[in-house]
């Protein structure tokens, strides 16, 4: 029986990791500080193969027992939260990969890096393939996460190039799904929010900026594949399909029949102005590509957005 760590596995991401995992037949470790990630997202999980341990990574990772798999999904993920918690999302950017890398040198494990498509900034090339260096402001308000991510990449390449630890490093673009929070922050749970409970859809800047958007069933499942797979160069798994940010507003408008009105606000600073992904490593090296149609995903998330507003 495999035996996998997954880092952050409270969260939105890392709790559907547990449950893939535990249909897999692993035994999996739950470690989450819960800063962003909530006990509400594994509290389905009854299996005697599941263990929840509340720490934070950026402190010594004590575990006995072997450990075969390590998926480190620790960090804040929305600009609400990393905006919020700047100095906490360095630390388990670097000490936290840190940390976890070094156990997985102490236990032989794979080790698997959730790094981010803010890697490449406001990029400068279009789609976005692995080979692209980005255009990241590293003082700007977002440096913080973008620069923490590039970091845990360079640490995570370093263990496996001196130490010889087996790595792999995802690069996560915009994925919705089930389990989002609420106020995350980020455009779909932004748009369900509002549009269920009738305010105004808040769209920054002029909504023309794009952004591509993969259902979590599609983005887990690539990510079991990049694990397992023999490859330890950054894939970016994501999906290609790319949209406007006020195409995504009126096509949450028309799902949830809502009357709310589109509003503009001020764009962020360094908000990347496009985002899409190349998947042509994905699909070469690991077979993969989405699967869940817009409607298909938009359906299920805004079932769960519902009974979640409707339970407050």
């Amino acid at each position: 029986m495999p035996r996998t760590l997954i880092t952050g596995g409270a969260g939105f991401l890392g709790s559907h990791l547990c449950d893939y995992h535990l249909a897999k037949g692993h035994e999996v470790i739950c470690m989450d500080n819960l800063i962003t990630g909530s006990l509400d997202n594994i509290a389905h999980i009854k299996s005697d193969r599941f263990r929840f341990v509340q720490q934070n990574v950026t402190e010594f990772i004590a575990l006995e027992g072997e450990l075969d798999y390590i998926l480190h999904f620790a960090s804040p993920a929305s600009p609400i939260d990393y905006l919020e918690l700047p100095i906490q999302t360095l630390k388990v950017g670097s000490l936290g990969t840190h940390n976890a890398l070094g156990l997985a040198k102490k236990k032989n494990a794979r080790f698997l890096l959730a790094s981010t498509s803010e890697v490449y900034g406001d990029p400068l090339v279009h789609p976005q393939k692995e080979d692209y260096w980005g255009n990241v402001n590293p003082i700007g308000p977002r440096g913080v996460y973008d620069e923490a991510k590039r970091f845990a990449e360079a640490m995570t390449m370093a263990y496996h190039r001196y130490h010889g630890v087996e790595t792999r490093i995802v690069r996560i673009f915009n994925t919705y799904g089930p389990r989002m929070r609420i106020r995350d922050g980020r455009a779909i749970p932004n748009f369900l929010s509002q549009a269920i409970t009738g305010q105004d859809i808040t769209v920054y800047g002029d909504g023309s900026q794009t952004r591509s958007f993969c259902y979590v069933s599609d983005l887990v499942e690539g990510i079991h594949r990049l694990l397992m797979s023999d490859y330890s160069d950054p894939v970016n798994i994501g999906n290609p399909q790319e949209m406007t940010v006020r195409e995504m507003a009126e096509k949450i408008l028309q799902a949830t029949g809502s009357t709310s009105k589109i509003i503009s606000a001020p764009l962020p600073a360094d908000d990347p102005k496009i985002r899409q992904p190349d998947i042509g490593l994905a699909t070469e090296k690991l077979g993969w590509k989405p699967e869940v149609e817009l409607d298909r995903g938009l359906a299920s998330t805004l079932d769960y957005f519902k009974a979640k507003l409707l339970s407050q």
